[in-house]
C-alpha cells in the first residue's frame, strides 16, 4: 500500500492523481474513495482532470466515463476497462494498493 493523501486534504468531489510507473488517480466520492490508473484507454488523457459525478468519471479529452468501482466503460469512445486498485482509510490517510515505484540503486 501506498499513502496517497491525508482524507482532509481530498475533499469530497475532487480527485488526485499519484505519479509512478502507472500514474493512478485517485477519487472521493459520496461513496467513499476510490483509484483507478489515471489514463484513459480510449486515448491518452487524465482522468484525475476530469469531471467527477457520483461513482462516474468523464473524460476531459473525449467524454468517455468510466465507473471507478469497477473500471468499466459505461460509454463510448472507451471500450477498455480501466484498472481499479484497492483503497483503504486508516487513521484520517489515504492509501491505495499499487505497486511501490522501484528505487534506483
Amino acid at each position: 500500500m501506498i499513502r496517497a493523501c491525508a482524507v482532509a486534504d481530498l475533499p469530497e468531489g475532487e480527485a488526485l492523481r499519484l505519479d509512478g510507473p502507472v500514474p493512478i488517480a485517485v477519487f472521493h466520492t459520496e461513496a467513499g474513495f476510490f483509484a483507478v490508473d489515471d489514463t484513459c484507454t480510449h486515448q491518452d488523457a487524465s482522468l484525475a482532470d476530469g469531471w467527477l459525478e457520483g461513482c462516474f468519471v468523464e473524460c476531459p479529452l473525449h467524454a468517455a466515463q468510466f465507473d471507478l468501482r469497477t473500471g468499466a466503460p459505461t460509454c463510448l469512445p472507451a471500450k477498455k476497462a480501466v484498472r481499479t486498485h484497492r483503497v483503504a482509510v486508516t487513521d484520517g490517510v489515504v492509501y491505495v494498493d499499487a505497486p511501490v515505484p522501484a528505487v534506483a540503486p
